[in-house]
């Protein structure tokens, strides 16, 4: 069925789309960041003008969580890129965590050479998944909270700077494993896991932590609503990606330096297994 020539037609066409696409997403990234510090500047403008607190009670302390949130993903990604410039030939971790399949361990050069290495196929769509998920975020904290001063009350100061940590360093961990990936980081696996760990983990703090207690009804209502949005799709993305991560012969190939194991090699071994066990087997 998959060596239909239909279907291997299909498939190398969407392989070329793939292809030229994730060549655009590298050629207009600086059009990308440029086009983000732009947007989330104007939209960050509009909130603080449109705050009836910002208005009466002008600070600085009210433009810091948007400057944060407009400078730190593109600083952080910048600085992430020239970290993981030569990320092909950072060394593979000592121990494997990704133990499910048969695999054969192969040299860099046999990995870089093998047809499936690259972040191209189904990668780019998780590539493009997470730099998605920043402007997503960052929409959903405009929506959500409004500009706030000093004289905000203490409940709504301390949900403001919790949310605002939460967009924050969340798009900024994301864009470390756009990074990653884009750079063909070995560890770029096991670091989108310990992020999506950390976003769970940060969901249910803001939940269950002590600001709880104080807030008005109404606003817990909606964060919670809010939460569970955040939780959902983190866990859609667990469910979706861990898999592939896992057993795609593309990740394997191209972040863990490693080929399935041929059936013929298997067999071999199985043989010279049994072919050892033959002598203790007639001392019986």
């Amino acid at each position: 069925m998959l060596s239909h020539p239909a279907v291997i037609a299909i498939s190398q066409s969407l392989h070329g789309r793939s292809v030229v696409l994730l060549e655009r997403l590298e050629r207009r990234l600086p059009q990308v960041l440029l086009g983000w510090l732009a947007l989330v500047a104007l939209a960050s403008a509009a909130r603080l003008a449109l705050s009836p607190l910002v208005r009466t009670h002008f600070d600085l302390s009210a433009i810091a969580p948007y400057l944060l949130l407009t400078i730190a993903p593109v600083a952080t990604l910048l600085l992430a890129l020239h970290w993981f410039a030569d990320g092909e030939s950072m060394s593979q971790p000592q121990t494997r965590l990704a133990v499910i399949g048969r695999w054969r361990s192969v040299s860099p050069a046999a990995a870089q050479a093998h047809p499936l290495y690259g972040t191209t196929g189904i990668m780019v769509s998780l590539l493009i998944g997470m730099l998605l998920n920043v402007p997503v975020r960052a929409a959903e904290y405009f929506v959500t909270m409004p500009a706030i001063s000093a004289a905000a009350p203490d409940w709504l100061s301390t949900l403001h700077f919790l949310m605002t940590a939460d967009v924050v360093v969340m798009s900024s961990l994301y864009v470390v494993c756009f990074a990653a990936a884009l750079r063909r980081v070995p560890l770029f696996p096991r670091l989108l896991v310990a992020v999506w760990m950390i976003d769970l983990l940060m969901q249910l703090v803001i939940a269950h932590g002590p600001v709880q207690a104080s807030l008005p009804p109404a606003v817990a209502s909606a964060l919670h609503a809010v939460l569970e949005g955040n939780l959902t799709k983190v866990m859609i993305s667990v469910g979706l990606w861990l898999p592939y991560l896992l057993l795609s012969r593309r990740v394997n190939v191209t972040f863990r330096q490693r080929i399935p194991a041929s059936r013929t090699r298997w067999i071999t071994l199985q043989v010279a297994l049994a072919t050892r066990m033959t002598p203790a087997v007639r001392d019986e």
